[in-house]
């Protein structure tokens, strides 16, 4: 598990697994959000096993499950409500984390300058400078 800092409240890592909940837990996490579907490839952990053992561990616990092939914006705005109502700080996974920093970053252009977003993503190792179109269309700038 290769955890990564976007935000000062928001973290992305690929996939986890029911054995990493407790390492989670210490870290001070209190929300973590699924965006990857289930059964997306062999092996891959349930997101019910995965809510159950951070439930039992008193996490909160989202699953907002979007294909890795096109992010819609109706996935963007249910990405956007979890994290709404969701308690910080957040960890979001998807297969890579490259999908759940893609929703952070278009969920994030109504109250963040673009040129911060596409920084903020870099700095964790994520280049999304070819999002830029559909950030500045997102944003309403366009």
């Amino acid at each position: 598990m290769n955890i990564k800092k976007i935000s000062p409240h928001f973290l992305v890592t690929g996939q986890i697994s029911v054995s990493d909940i407790s390492a989670i837990v210490a870290s001070g996490i209190k929300t973590i959000i699924s965006n990857r579907p289930d059964n997306e490839s062999e092996g891959q952990p349930a997101a019910s096993d995965i809510a159950a053992a951070a439930e039992a561990q008193g996490m909160t616990f989202l699953n907002v499950p979007v294909s890795s092939k096109i992010i819609t914006d109706a996935d963007v705005d249910d990405f956007e409500r979890a994290c709404d109502d969701a308690a910080e700080p957040v960890l979001a996974y998807c297969r890579t984390g490259m999908r759940s920093t893609i929703l952070w970053a278009l969920s994030q252009v109504k109250c963040k300058n673009i040129d911060q977003i596409l920084s903020a993503t870099a700095a964790a190792g994520y280049d999304l400078s070819r999002l830029q179109p559909r950030l500045t269309e997102r944003s309403g700038s366009a």
